[in-house]
């Protein structure tokens, strides 16, 4: 029997995907538009839904492309339609995948934007600390750079969420997944005079750890400007964001020595993959260590002649 491919048919495999794992409402979106992409493209070649073979999904690729779709959009894409069908095959909707042997397109290799440490110490040290804003933002920084911890993250922590006894922040991360931060002495001695004595001046209406000047809590954009208004008092000629400090945090962190399963835990990293783009990073630096430190490193061998 031929099964219709309609928004209903998606809409039941994205049901699946946010019962079982949780995923971020921004995620769910992204799957929603890169299948309602391709059932634009089923309704204009009027196949049968239980036709669809690797050469379809093919002229697909072909068609995003005459569209303008980046690599990466395509490549997302494509992620996504072999996601959908895997589960029509779960469902026994399909016989097999139609996209489960299609290579997406070959993407560069977009290494992390970081800071040095002397680039990072120059940031922390920018705010004025003698007033109320100055500290607060002299506490972001310190806390983004200590803890690694996403921009929506950071802007959802309660005062309720930091733990002054055992050191610890609790934060939700994508998809609502609940983790706890270690934070270092120095982070945390800011962080409870912020709390203490700084905060109440902000005369809080709400439970957000970081408030404006009207008491309600910060957001993203205030975050961003913040961090870009240090950076230029710096003198840092770098693109910087709130996610440099967690690039920044994850690099210092396998420079220093941590293994890149605590790296990824702290990071809050279902995937290894999305941590071991970090160790990238480090090649120069490790070119440098090796070549110092190699007990060969600067032996020449008689056995071999040119």
């Amino acid at each position: 029997m031929d099964t219709i491919f309609s928004s209903q048919l998606a809409w039941k495999w994205l049901d699946k995907l946010i019962s079982e794992r949780g995923l971020s409402h921004n995620t769910i979106q992204a799957y929603k538009q890169d299948i309602d992409v391709f059932y634009l493209f089923f309704q204009d070649a009027g196949c049968n839904f239980n036709s669809i073979d690797d050469e379809y999904i093919m002229l697909f690729i072909i068609w995003l492309r005459k569209r303008g779709d980046s690599s990466r959009t395509l490549a997302r894409r494509l992620s996504s339609i072999r996601n959908f069908f895997h589960w029509c095959v779960e469902e026994d909707i399909l016989l097999s995948n139609p996209a489960l042997l299609i290579d997406g397109p070959k993407l560069p290799s977009l290494l992390p934007n970081i800071l040095s440490q002397d680039e990072m110490l120059r940031l922390l040290t920018t705010p004025d600390i003698t007033n109320k804003l100055g500290f607060r933002d002299k506490v972001i920084l310190e806390l983004l750079y200590a803890s690694g911890i996403r921009v929506s993250e950071l802007i959802g922590v309660h005062v309720l969420d930091f733990d002054q006894d055992k050191g610890i922040i609790k934060v939700f991360g994508k998809g609502g997944k609940e983790r706890y931060i270690p934070l270092h002495s120095s982070a945390m001695k800011l962080l409870i005079h912020y709390v203490q004595k700084i905060r109440p001046m902000f005369t809080p209406i709400e439970k957000f750890l970081f408030l404006n000047r009207s008491g309600k809590g910060l957001t993203r954009q205030a975050i961003w400007k913040i961090i870009k208004r240090y950076a230029l008092l710096a003198s840092i000629n770098k693109s910087i964001s709130p996610h440099t400090f967690r690039h920044t945090f994850a690099t210092h962190l396998l420079e220093g020595g941590a293994d890149l399963r605590s790296v990824q835990l702290l990071l809050g990293h279902v995937d290894m993959s999305a941590t071991e783009l970090y160790t990238h990073v480090q090649s120069d630096r490790l070119k440098y260590i090796h070549s110092m430190f190699h007990p060969r490193s600067n032996y020449v061998s008689s056995e071999i002649t040119t």
